[in-house]
């Protein structure tokens, strides 16, 4: 397990779906951006520190009010919270920050 994704435990979800989202830190994992490929994922640096219950609605599991695009709104703007957390935290740098 990576650094990334160790770091998103007991970490509040980023993706905050109202009226999805439980808010529950001991839930939360790092969710991936789809695109990686059959059978992989993308970078840890496209994921978001990500509830359960958010989890469920990016990945389909869970039906919501909202469309796909604003699950995938929600998800962007999670995935934005979380590499601002990361480079706080010094998990990722961009080039010359280190």
């Amino acid at each position: 397990m990576s650094k990334i994704r160790r770091s998103a435990m007991g970490k509040e979800c980023q993706v905050r779906i109202p009226g999805i989202c439980s808010f529950n830190p001991e839930t939360t994992v790092l969710a991936h951006l789809n695109g990686g490929g059959i059978a992989r994922k993308n970078h840890d640096f496209l994921g978001a520190y990500c509830c359960y219950d958010c989890h469920q609605a990016i990945d389909g599991h869970r039906r919501t009010q909202y469309t796909n695009e604003q699950i995938d709104m929600y998800f962007y703007q999670g995935i934005f919270r979380t590499q601002q957390i990361l480079f706080n935290e010094g998990l990722i740098a961009t080039k010359g920050s280190k």
